[in-house]
């Protein structure tokens, strides 16, 4: 465990490094806007419409994904707001960037920010584990990296949106840290379940999915979330769910619950009820399997962007070996999640009770 003294000189670093990322971009971002406003001036098309602001995370692998999630966010946006997307990264490939780029035009602007610096500062207390890459801490640097915003919607890679993401950014979090539907992974499985209850201090119909979720950026920030963040990465390895674990923690009790239909996974089994966004959670990937529930969406917008035959060929790649693996990851999960339940000094019986947590 890191001394107070480490902690916050890892605080004060970071804090430095994200006003110094902030400007930058700033500057940046502040070029390309005056371009494009200037090109709206002459055509007389100037509007003050309100910003929505949402970001993906992505590393090239996921880029062919990510690109239907962006094109079906675009098809559903509405002509009211001006959507600003923001794909943080820590690297990517130059030809697939621009690609993604040529979808901003006015009202939908497209912005890469490379996060690699931040992550390395922080890369010592970070927990992974199988497929989990870095890009799943990205959403984490929304809070620092973007003072100009009070509240932001983060969404997966592996989702399809099909409907305007502005109603969900347009909802009122109160004082609440942040808006989010429970997992439906959670709820259909009993260890997991019990895991979130005894591990994390959080009941399984109240443990959240971050993939998709809006956060309240301004009461993060009064609440010193870095604070809080290191802090807990510092004193405990979530090592089931690393991030989505260290934020359930961290805003047990301050949580907007949003229907199912905001965050959709084939595993609930439902196929008749209203759907707003679908989510592809863990091995239910339209392009890896047959048979997934809600992969007509997929398909659909899929084969409207550029990526349609890579994505293809990704499918055809995909091997019974693949298959056996991904299987195989899931049942390391449960068992992990069992570990850890069982485990005597496990985050909830070490620092829950202590702090009165029930």
């Amino acid at each position: 465990m890191k001394t107070i003294e480490t902690e916050k000189n890892l605080l004060d670093i970071v804090s430095r490094s994200f006003a110094d990322c902030t400007a930058e971009r700033r500057e940046d971002e502040s070029v390309l806007t005056t371009n494009r406003r200037e090109r709206m001036k002459k055509q007389g098309m100037v509007k003050a419409k309100k910003v929505v602001p949402v970001f993906f995370a992505s590393d090239d692998n996921y880029i062919p994904f990510l690109a239907v999630a962006m094109h079906s966010l675009k098809k559903n946006a509405s002509d009211r707001f001006n959507y600003r997307v923001y794909v943080l990264h820590s690297g990517l490939n130059g030809k697939d960037a621009e690609t993604l780029m040529a979808m901003s035009e006015d009202g939908f602007e497209v912005h890469f920010v490379d996060v690699s610096e931040h992550i390395e500062k922080m890369k010592h207390c970070l927990c992974l584990r199988d497929y989990y890459t870095d890009a799943i801490y990205y959403r984490l640097f929304i809070v620092g990296l973007f003072p100009e915003y009070d509240k932001a919607v983060y969404l997966d890679s592996d989702t399809v949106i099909l409907d305007d993401i502005a109603d969900l950014y347009n909802a009122d979090l109160g004082n609440n840290y942040i808006g989010a539907v429970t997992d439906q992974v959670v709820s259909s499985i009993p260890v997991f379940q019990d895991y979130t209850k005894k591990t994390l201090g959080v009941a399984g119909e109240k443990y959240f999915n971050s993939g998709v979720i809006l956060m309240n950026l301004k009461k993060f920030r009064e609440e010193n979330f870095y604070d809080q963040f290191y802090k807990l990465l510092s004193a405990y390895p979530f090592r089931v769910a690393p991030d989505q674990d260290c934020l359930n923690v961290i805003c047990k009790g301050k949580v907007k619950y949003f229907a199912k239909e905001w965050n959709k996974m084939p595993i609930s089994g439902e196929t008749n009820q209203p759907i707003k966004i679908v989510h592809y959670n863990l091995a239910e990937k339209p392009w890896h399997y047959d048979g997934i529930a809600h992969a007509e969406y997929f398909w659909e917008y899929a084969q409207e962007t550029p990526f349609y035959d890579r994505i293809l060929k990704h499918r055809s790649l995909f091997t019974e070996e693949m298959a056996k693996k991904d299987k195989l990851g899931g049942e390391n999960l449960i068992k992990l999640a069992i570990e850890e339940t069982e485990n005597p000094e496990n985050y909830f019986k070490k620092y829950g009770k202590a702090k009165g947590k029930k």
